[in-house]
Parts: C-alpha cells; sequence; structure tokens
C-alpha cells in the first residue's frame, strides 16, 4: 500500500512532467523580468503594482508546487541563507582606477596625448557622470548571471553574488539572440537621492546610526552578510564597461552601451559621444550646472576614448588606463558657523545632536541645520558653539559638517551628552555600549508619542491620504490625537474646529481614515512600528502569522526560526507584542473598524501550511551532496522551517563534511544531529 510521502512523491512527478506548468512559469519569468526593467530601469510601468504583486504570487505558488524554478526566476532575488563571510574574487582582467583631473587644462592635455601616442588626429571620445557608488564586475556565462564582485584592489574583490541578485535592475540573464559565451561587465552600484533619505529615515525610527551619504549607504549594502539586509535598501546599478568578451563582437564604447541597452541593462544617464575634446568640455560644463538636480550623486565627469582598437594602442599604466580619465567636480562646500547644538529627539526615543547654523547656501540649498549623527561624532570632531566649520553637500540630501575651521577662542564651553531626555526628563541611555543615545521615557516621552502618529499614518504603513506630517503634529498639539487610536476616533467637528479645515476638507480626510480602515496584516505590523521591523520584514512576519492575534505573546525563538529574521529583531518583534499595552491599543483599533487581512500568509500557506516537518526547525551545517538551497527547499515544502542559528528548539540538525561550530553548539544542547542520507530517508518515509 502506497504511503502519503509517495502519493506527493507521485503528485511532484506528474506536476514535473507537465509541460504546460514549465511553459506558464517561463512565460510569467520573462513577463515579470520586462515588467522589473519597466519600473526600476525605464521608471515607466505598465501595469499596476497589485497586478505586478499576484503575478509573482502566483509564480511563487507555481514554482514551489513543481519544483522547477528558472534560473533567471524573479523569486531567486531574496532567499539566500547569511554567509559568514564573503569569498574572494579574483578578476580576469584587473578593474583599474582612473587618473583624475580637476581642470580643462587637464582635459586638453589628455586629448594632446591621446592623439600623439595613438597618432589619430582628431579622437572620438565618450562622456558619461560619473557616479558616485561602489564599482562592480558581473560574470555572465552563456547569458545565465554566475558571479557579482566588487572591484577590490582591483585584482581581487568580494563575491557578492547573492546581494547582486537582490537588485531588481540587475538582470539575472542576457535578453536577445546573440548571446555571448562569456561577457563581464562593469558597473556602479549607487542609491538615489530619495531612496538615501527613506533609508536614514527608516534608520533614524529604529534607533539605528545614519549613512554619511548615499556612497556609503551602498557600499553597507551590497557588503551586507545577510542578503536579506541588501534586498531591504533600494540600490540601483549602471552598466559602462566590461573585462573579458567571448562570442560576441564589439569594437567601441558606443557599440557596447548600445548592446547592454538592447539586453535590458541600465546604462549611464546622459551617455553622448563627442567628436572632440571641445564636445567634451561642453559636456562637462553642462553637467555640472545639471548635477545639483540630478537624482543621484556624481562627483564628476569619465572620458573615455570610444575605440577599442585606439585603446590598445594607448595601452594602460600600472593603475590606470591611457585612454581614459575621470574628471572631477569641486565639492559644494560652504563655510558658516555654529550657533547652537541642540538635541532632537526621534520616535523610538532615539536622541540625535543638530547643528543650528547660521544660514548658509550650498549648492544652491539655504541650509540652516546639519545632522551630527551621533554624541560621538561631536567629540570626534571637537566640535562646539561658536566654531567656524565647512559644510558640505556633495550632492548628499543631508548637509553636512565636513570638517572644523577654527574653534571660537572665546568659548570653552564643551558639548555635553545629555543625561536625561529634554523633553520628558526621562534618562537617557546607550543601549550595550551602542552610539545610540535614547529617550528611556517611551509613549510618556511626547515628541515619540507625535512620531509614531506621524508614522502610522505615512504612506508606506496606513496611507492616509491627506494626512500628512502638518495635519499630525497640528491634531497632536491641539490634544485631538494622543495616540494613533485616537485617529479612528475623529469627527468632522472635531476638524472643522481647526484652523485651515473647512467642511470638505473635513469631509476629505474623515472619508480617508475610514477608507484606510480595511489594512493588510503587513502594513499594518509596519504602521506599528515595532523596532527593526521594516517593510520588508513585516512582510516576511505576515507570511508566517496568519492573523494579527496568532502574534500576541509570540516567543522569540519562534520568530527567530523564521528565515531571513533575525535575532535582534525577532527579540523587538516579541517583546512589542508580549507588551499588554500594545495589544491593548491593537484591540482598541479593531473596535474602532479596523479590519485585517492576510493575502500574503494564504499565498505562502498554499505551499507550506501542510506536511511532516511542519512545526520543526531545521539547521543546515557542512557540504552536501545536494545543494544547500534545493535541501532547504525540501524542507519547506514538507511545512518546516530553516534557521542560521542552533537553539534548544531546533528539532534536526542536518550535518555534511566539514561541518562548522554548529555541530558542536548541537552536540551540548541535545539538539538530534542526523546525516544527509539519513534526512533523505526521512523525508521519503
Amino acid at each position: 500500500m502506497a504511503s502519503e510521502s509517495d502519493d506527493r512523491k507521485s503528485q511532484l512527478d506528474d506536476l514535473l512532467n507537465n509541460r504546460s506548468i514549465k511553459e506558464e512559469i517561463d512565460f510569467l519569468v520573462e513577463r515579470l523580468n520586462r515588467y522589473n526593467y519597466e519600473y526600476h530601469v525605464l521608471d515607466a510601468p505598465s501595469i499596476p503594482d497589485k497586478d505586478y504583486d499576484d503575478l509573482f504570487h502566483t509564480l511563487v505558488h507555481l514554482e514551489r508546487a513543481s519544483g522547477y524554478t528558472p534560473p533567471n526566476s524573479p523569486t531567486l532575488r531574496v532567499g539566500a541563507p547569511p554567509l559568514d563571510k564573503f569569498d574572494k574574487a579574483v578578476h580576469s582582467i584587473p578593474m583599474l582606477s582612473l587618473d583624475d583631473v580637476f581642470s580643462v587644462n587637464e582635459v586638453i592635455d589628455f586629448d594632446y596625448r591621446v592623439r600623439e601616442t595613438s597618432e589619430i588626429s582628431g579622437a572620438a571620445y565618450t562622456v558619461e557622470p560619473k557616479y558616485d557608488g561602489l564599482a562592480v564586475e558581473l560574470t555572465y556565462e552563456h547569458g545565465l548571471l554566475t558571479r557579482a564582485a566588487t572591484r577590490g584592489d582591483g585584482t581581487t574583490g568580494e563575491d557578492v553574488t547573492q546581494n547582486i541578485k537582490t537588485i531588481k535592475s540587475v538582470p539575472l540573464s542576457i535578453a536577445g539572440d546573440d548571446i555571448p559565451e562569456l561577457i563581464e561587465i562593469r558597473g556602479e552600484i549607487y542609491m538615489t537621492k530619495a531612496d538615501f533619505e527613506e533609508l536614514n529615515t527608516r534608520r533614524e525610527l529604529n534607533s539605528q546610526s545614519l549613512f554619511a551619504n548615499p556612497r556609503n549607504a551602498a557600499a553597507g549594502s551590497i557588503r551586507q552578510l545577510d542578503p536579506a539586509v541588501t534586498a531591504e535598501r533600494k540600490l540601483s546599478i549602471t552598466c559602462y564597461g566590461a573585462g573579458i568578451i567571448k562570442g560576441v563582437t564589439l569594437s567601441s564604447q558606443t557599440e557596447l552601451i548600445s548592446w547592454l541597452n538592447k539586453r535590458l541593462f541600465p546604462t549611464p544617464y546622459l551617455f553622448k559621444s563627442a567628436s572632440g575634446i571641445n564636445e567634451v568640455i561642453s559636456y562637462i560644463e553642462k553637467m555640472d550646472a545639471e548635477r545639483a538636480e540630478l537624482p543621484f550623486n556624481i562627483d564628476g565627469v569619465v572620458v573615455k576614448v570610444d575605440s577599442f582598437a585606439h585603446r590598445e594602442l594607448l595601452g594602460e599604466k600600472t593603475r590606470c588606463p591611457r585612454w581614459a580619465i575621470a574628471y572631477k567636480y569641486r565639492a559644494q562646500q560652504e563655510h558658516t558657523r555654529i550657533l547652537d547644538i541642540v538635541p532632537s529627539i526621534g520616535r523610538t526615543g532615539v536622541i540625535t545632536p543638530v547643528a543650528i547654523l547660521e544660514p548658509v547656501a550650498v549648492g544652491g540649498v539655504t541650509v540652516s541645520r546639519a545632522t551630527l549623527h551621533n554624541w560621538d561624532e561631536i567629540k570626534r570632531l571637537e566640535i562646539r558653539q561658536g566654531d567656524k566649520v565647512i559644510v558640505e553637500r556633495a550632492g548628499d540630501v543631508i548637509p553636512k559638517i565636513a570638517g572644523v575651521l577654527s574653534h571660537d577662542a572665546a568659548s570653552d564651553a564643551q558639548v555635553i551628552e545629555p543625561e536625561v531626555c529634554p523633553e520628558c526628563g526621562a534618562k537617557a541611555v546607550r543601549e550595550d555600549g551602542g552610539a545610540v543615545l535614547r529617550c528611556s521615557g517611551g509613549i510618556h516621552c511626547p515628541p515619540q508619542r507625535q512620531g509614531r502618529i506621524i508614522h502610522f499614518v505615512s504612506r508606506a504603513a496606513m496611507n492616509i491620504d491627506g494626512f500628512g506630517e502638518k495635519i499630525a503634529v497640528q491634531l497632536f498639539e491641539n490634544g485631538l490625537v494622543k495616540d494613533f487610536t485616537d485617529i479612528f476616533r475623529l469627527t468632522k467637528g472635531d476638524l472643522e474646529k481647526l484652523p485651515g479645515f473647512a467642511e470638505k476638507s473635513a469631509d476629505n480626510l474623515i472619508n480617508s481614515i475610514n477608507r484606510c480602515k480595511a489594512v493588510t496584516l503587513s502594513r499594518f505590523i509596519y504602521a506599528l512600528g515595532v523596532r527593526h521591523c521594516g517593510e520588508f520584514v513585516s512582510k516576511l512576519i505576515a507570511e508566517n502569522f496568519e492573523t494579527i492575534e496568532s502574534l500576541y505573546g509570540v516567543k522569540e525563538e519562534t520568530l527567530n526560526a523564521i528565515k531571513q529574521l533575525g535575532q535582534i529583531t525577532a527579540a523587538a518583534a516579541s517583546g512589542f507584542f508580549s507588551d499588554k499595552s500594545n495589544i491593548s491599543s491593537i484591540e482598541t483599533l479593531k473596535t474602532l473598524g479596523l479590519t485585517i487581512s492576510n493575502p500574503d500568509y494564504r499565498a505562502f500557506a498554499d505551499s507550506h501550511g501542510r506536511g511532516k516537518f511542519t512545526g520543526l526547525t531545521f539547521v543546515i551545517t557542512g557540504t552536501l551532496p545536494s545543494s544547500r538551497r534545493e535541501v532547504e527547499g525540501l524542507i519547506r515544502n514538507a511545512g518546516g522551517a530553516v534557521s542560521s542559528a542552533v537553539s534548544k528548539h531546533t528539532a534536526y540538525i542536518i550535518a555534511g563534511q566539514s561541518p562548522g561550530s554548529k555541530l558542536s553548539k548541537a552536540q551540548a544542547l541535545g539538539v538530534k544531529i542526523i546525516a544527509y542520507e539519513e534526512f533523505m530517508s526521512i523525508l521519503a518515509d
């Protein structure tokens, strides 16, 4: 008599042999990759986000049910396990740096050397913005992305393949007909100004230190050992060069960029061919005038000889080619004076020092405040009131103090890190000896209460149309909304009493509030402002818990067993949903008409809700005969969970060759250890 597992295996075989399902998956993969390109590269989506999400969930379901996942499927962009370290990646052809020049005369000298060395009477060049990011190399073999590496020292970088795959503008495969046998595509990972500002806002709300500029944010994001962290951050790429090329003939930079464009690779903004050095200089001047308005940071213009054959004639120096230069713009800096240094309290209680400045125009923007990020930064720069300082934007969204020009001789007052919150008087503490100083007053601290309200109504949270920060502050200061539960108690009459509200505007806001009483669980979790729970983590939790009630009192270890959800986040979420006052607020919202649906759980549960491993957590260590991803898929398809950390709640540890420290920890905790063969036997039983 056939067992249940035999029946399941037979059903799986039927699916794998059903060509129509494979064809449907391939069709969805091609379509979704095209939509990704339209949205993330062209900024011209052709379908609504909801339709994209529906198609994506359909693909996830079909792949899980059939076991067939194409190597270029968008579902592979997230989900790789965290790494212990990055492997080294040796570049086939060194990734050289560029000679910097800072004047038009130096550009003219470059042109003279090019023409003299190559005996070209009129050299053709290409010009493009010099993105302020992190250089990477993408290796495609027979059209598939097989490796992505940072530049490193130019000869050896780090393998960041799993992180690069989370960037939706990076093609996982090359589209088109003439697929090269091998091509190494070079480009720059960067973060737009808007995405950088959004990231720092989220980090401040989650009590994390702020990134100084978009370049640091991009570099820090791509070098995360956990790809899930990279996936949460919005990174972009521009592709502008190549290393080895086999199987396709390209003779110039212009041809390369055209080839990349046709194959859906993002390429440099305003890339241009220049017939002579005068056109190069005109481009440099034009870009300088426009660079403050660009959506991303640039620090110059890259000038290259167009012809690859001419590049061969020119050759290379030890660290840089003779056929290219980087014209560097001067940093946008101004001098001003610090009038005061004041603490600013964020939604989660983070106390950040802010420099109040004599107003000064920097890069076309009047700057009167500059964040100092944390109190350690003040000590590092030895800053105090009255100092004359350098304020720099360098294209950054958030102005910063780049250095101190002179100290005020008349002032010897040192900036003192506050011992109590200046708003509510609660003790100011540093958690775990970190750089972040926090008010311990919690919801009793007015700025924190106000910040929670602003976050709750924001676009990524409850998305209450017309309920912006200004209105949130007005309602809070007038005592109408003391916490976010009061939002659903507002009446038209309450609003009409306030300046700026008439009958129609009051009606509109009340209608917007009522429309948002129906919300998805992932949005609601994010709206609650749980520390460390951004949009990605909130969605991850919603995939694993069917209702908000199932999160009440959830144990830290239960959350930590979810793949991609780390211990710190699990502790924060467990603490939040175990707090009786938080649960009371949620229940109050429900009595006021809030309804919470969870489409994410239904899609997830279709393939994970049943199976012999339901409720069991596995840890994998060492090298197995099958790929780790395949084994993890088998566990999840049988209803189990996979964790990267061993704990007393681990059911099994699967040990392969050369197991790591997880094995000894499992032995110490008495966790059952099984070999790969035993695991397969249990699965097949």
